[in-house]
């Protein structure tokens, strides 16, 4: 089984929470149980599959289980899939108690030292009157107590503080020190497939703690810069942190992904990373809507989640679907069911303009078998040029 990262590597910077020894010990934990879930328990449910639960369907049924629901059916009792279940559930569970643990006793000093950061210019720009969306503000995303917009005192940075030092351990590391992996494997494969395209003005829609926004700056150093999200916690932590990496250029605003209030045909690139599953059927289409409305001629929209389950075998499927039913992600299931190239073509992009591909964070290997089923830095990404075949902003 192979080491993930210890939390002693993870990047530091002035808003990062101090952990104590045991803390850092507990962590590295959770790294390694999501490791075991992985590369012991995983392929013992395949196993279960293949050598038990699949054929007794068959037997009862008289055919082969054709859906990720009928495999579900068919997999409830085994021990094997509960176990691993279980363990999975119970490492996020865990993630939760610790981060907030860490981050409790110095939610105060955390707050003040994002006040700091921030006190000075006019690229946090904070909308006292926004209502997040429900999808947004009614869910705790991950089993984070709360969710992305909760506020436990004034100008509070708590859960972003517990979301950045928790994701480290779920993800062992594998998304780099800064675990930006997404923002990075973005730019790779931009660099690769379109070097001639050089955006001067970008859009991160969703943009969380900015961790896959930072990525594009350095890419892109003369681009300017904006990323939106909807949780007034997520962009002051976002914006202190990115202001302690000496990064002071990029505008964090509130809003709504779906309606930003920004001019139309104002940029030459929209993305979001991770962000369609953690919103909702009347909103995704909105989403891409707005992106074709905010993209320039020639301009890119692109947009990294986990794959579909279009074309995927039945088990597959059903193993991708565990956050849809176990890690509070309401949206998961119905997003990965969803056929997003026709989204897009539906809100006015041509079918020539829309494509598929898959993004994977530079110098990381791994076979399609060990990618744990969505927490590998390896993503499929939808996306669509504003004109067919168009180069925006050439440099």
């Amino acid at each position: 089984m192979g080491s993930p990262a210890s939390w002693q590597n993870i990047g530091r910077h002035a808003l990062l929470p101090e952990a104590r020894h045991d803390e850092i010990a507990r962590l590295d934990v959770i790294a390694h149980l999501n490791a075991y879930v992985a590369e012991r328990l995983g392929p013992k449910v395949r196993e279960a599959w293949d050598n038990r639960a699949s054929g007794d369907w068959r037997t009862r049924h008289g055919r082969e289980a054709v859906d990720r629901y009928e495999v579900a059916e068919a997999m409830a009792n085994e021990p094997a899939y509960q176990v691993y279940s279980l363990v999975r559930r119970n490492t996020m569970e865990y993630r939760q108690l610790v981060g907030r643990q860490i981050v409790g006793r110095q939610a105060e000093t955390l707050r003040d030292r994002a006040r700091a950061l921030n006190a000075s210019g006019d690229t946090l720009r904070l909308d006292p009157a926004f209502r997040p969306p429900r999808y947004v503000s009614a869910v705790e995303q991950h089993l984070m107590r709360g969710g992305y917009t909760a506020e436990l005192l004034e100008d509070d940075v708590s859960n972003p503080a517990n979301y950045d030092a928790g994701l480290y351990a779920t993800i062992g590391g594998s998304g780099g020190p800064w675990s930006n992996a997404a923002g990075r494997a973005l730019v790779d494969w931009l660099r690769r497939e379109y070097p001639a395209f050089v955006p001067q003005r970008i859009l991160d829609l969703g943009c969380g703690l900015g961790h896959n926004t930072l990525p594009l700056r350095e890419a892109f150093p003369r681009a300017q810069i904006v990323a939106i999200d909807a949780a007034a916690p997520m962009l002051r932590y976002g914006h202190a942190r990115a202001r302690s990496l000496g990064v002071d250029d990029i505008e964090f605003v509130q809003g709504d992904a779906a309606d930003t209030q920004l001019p139309s045909g104002s940029f030459d690139l929209v993305f979001t990373t991770m962000v369609l599953h953690e919103t909702s059927r009347q909103a995704l289409p909105k989403i891409f809507a707005e992106a074709h409305r905010l993209l320039r001629a020639g301009g890119l929209t692109i947009h990294l989640e986990q794959p579909t389950y279009r074309g995927l075998e039945p088990f597959e499927q059903f193993m991708r679907d565990w956050d849809g039913r176990f890690n509070n992600e309401p949206f998961w299931s119905a997003l990965h069911e969803s056929d997003l190239p026709a989204m897009l073509e539906r809100v006015g992009f041509g079918r020539d303009e829309v494509f598929e591909t898959r993004c994977v964070a530079p110098a990381w290997q791994c076979s399609e078998r060990q990618e744990d089923f969505g927490r590998a830095p390896a993503w499929y990404a939808v996306g669509a040029w504003r004109a067919a075949n168009g180069i925006a902003a050439i440099g």
